[in-house]
This record gives structure tokens, sequence and C-alpha cells, in this order.
């Protein structure tokens, strides 16, 4: 017996062969899966849903007090050391 082939593959079988022999006949190709394409690429970019960011919640922020750079969750930029001095943020 041979092997069984899918509707699918002997329909893109027969086109294929179609397309070769007849020089007229436009290739007909199935359309891009929808399971593969993008869902959004029809939107423009600021409506596009955003990713959520590798490290969280976390940000980078610069101290205002000393200058240094680090990645916090807090709602105030000042480091640890700075909040202990009592240094306060110009505002």
């Amino acid at each position: 017996m041979g092997a069984r082939r899918d509707p699918l593959s002997v329909r893109l079988i027969k086109e294929s062969t179609m397309a070769e022999t007849d020089e007229k006949h436009e290739e007909t190709r199935p359309a891009d899966c929808a399971c593969v394409r993008d869902p959004f690429a029809d939107l423009p970019p600021e409506l596009r849903p955003r990713r959520k960011p590798r490290m969280g919640n976390l940000r980078q922020v610069t101290c205002p007090g000393c200058g240094l750079k680090y990645w916090t969750n807090r709602s105030t930029d000042l480091c640890m050391d700075c909040e202990k001095k009592g240094v306060k943020i110009p505002e």
C-alpha cells in the first residue's frame, strides 16, 4: 500500500505541477497562516500593545543627591544612603 497524503499536500502538488506545465496559469499559494503573522501588524506603533519589561517593574534612575545610577522599584529617586542622610530633592 502506498503512503496516504493529506488533501492539502495533494492540492499543493497538483497546483505546482499545473503551474510548471501551463505558463499562463498563475501559481496560487495558500494564504499565510494567521498563527504565524503578527496580529497587530496593521496598527500604528503607538497603538500596539507593549511588551512586559524584562526587569519587571524596576526602573533605572540617577540619584539627584549623589549621582549614583541604580535600579529601583520605589517611587522616590533618592538612593538609600541619601535618604538616610536626609538629603531633600530640589524642586
